[in-house]
């Protein structure tokens, strides 16, 4: 018998969001993590907002809404708030109830701000990393590191002349450079670079990751501005603040094998694992005999690249591979909450399988 198609607004639900959302959903273990991070940098979030006045957007609400976007592949902050205004599963995950307004995309924004100046991605991305710890997940002498190419939201037609002109010798040998006399009006902080001679000059930043080689977790993640030195830079900034961990190799490409930083992590007792240029007078290799015979250079060779899996993640399914936001910290903001979304995803899987 053919059903009636009777369409009626019906005035009460008496089935909330948590009953409609699946016991098996993929999403419900990422919640659980997502929450027990929260609750250990909760007391941080009081520091950052008055005792007095309206109240704003709940932070922990926020930060999980910046989760699905990352998860979800949402494009802008617009598009986020439209998802959550019907759409049930976003609603749970977040903690709206079934009757809440949902926030207009600029008053999003402007609470964003007040967490990037408190540095919460940081915490959260610590407090994250602190639980894969803690299940064992995570390797205390074996790393990988490597950068990637972040476009900037700006266009090569935006590069106009400095009010100012710099002073003598500030760029490379006491030359002037490009970046010492024009900056983009769109995004001051972009820099034109490639990262071979074919490609094509681009306003960009260069997101960085430290990985460990056990299960391929991200351990710390950065964005600095674009430069020829900016990943060796990054790299020893990043290691300097794995101050419980004393690495004991460190695999990367052919960009780090430069002297000064084959020396700075032997200063750290950290074997380098650098993969080397064929012999040529123009590219020198740094690493003595002993670190290429080294029994696990082979191996972090292998591993190292599960740290370009990282980087495809964050790029096509965290929508990173330019950036909506501009400014450096904006956009460090953004690829710290993209590195701890692929923490989440990722620790899911592991904790999944059987022991």
């Amino acid at each position: 018998m053919r059903g009636d198609e009777e369409q009626q607004n019906e005035m009460y639900s008496y089935r909330s969001s948590e009953m409609r959302v699946p016991q098996e959903h993929p999403l419900r273990p990422l919640r659980r993590m997502c929450d027990e991070a929260l609750r250990q940098i909760s007391a941080s979030f009081d520091e950052l907002y008055s005792h007095t006045g309206r109240p704003s957007i709940a932070p922990e609400m926020l930060l999980r809404a910046l989760l699905l976007q990352a998860l979800y592949s949402i494009p802008s902050e617009r598009l986020l708030m439209e998802q959550l205004d019907y759409n049930l599963l976003f609603r749970w995950f977040v903690g709206l109830s079934m009757d809440a307004e949902v926030w207009d995309a600029t008053v999003f924004t402007k609470n964003r701000e007040r967490l990037i100046a408190g540095e919460v991605t940081q915490k959260f991305f610590v407090a994250v990393r602190a639980q894969a710890e803690r299940a064992g997940l995570l390797s205390d002498e074996h790393f990988t590191v490597d950068g990637t190419l972040i476009e900037a939201w700006a266009s090569r037609r935006s590069y106009e002349p400095k009010g100012e002109p710099p002073a003598r010798g500030t760029g490379a040998r006491g030359r002037k450079l490009l970046r010492d006399t024009h900056a983009s009006k769109t995004d001051p902080e972009a820099r034109l670079f490639k990262r071979s001679g074919a490609a094509e000059a681009r306003p960009s930043y260069l997101g960085h990751v430290l990985m460990e080689n056990r299960h391929g977790l991200v351990v710390e993640a950065m964005v600095s501005e674009a430069g020829q030195r900016a990943e060796r830079e990054a790299a020893l900034s990043m290691l300097g603040q794995l101050r419980h961990r004393r690495p004991a190799t460190l695999g990367a490409d052919k960009a780090y094998q430069e002297e000064h930083f084959i020396a700075a992590l032997r200063a750290h007792n950290i074997t380098p694992h650098v993969a080397e240029y064929a012999a040529s007078k123009h590219w020198p290799n740094w690493l003595r005999q002993e670190e290429r015979e080294h029994p696990g250079f082979a191996r972090s060779q292998q591993k190292r690249k599960l740290v370009e899996q990282v980087f495809g993640w964050i790029k096509a399914s965290a929508g990173m591979r330019r950036s909506k936001l501009r400014g450096r910290r904006r956009v460090d903001w953004m690829f710290r909450i993209a590195a701890t979304a692929y923490n989440l995803v990722r620790m899911r899987s592991l904790l999944a399988r059987p022991a």
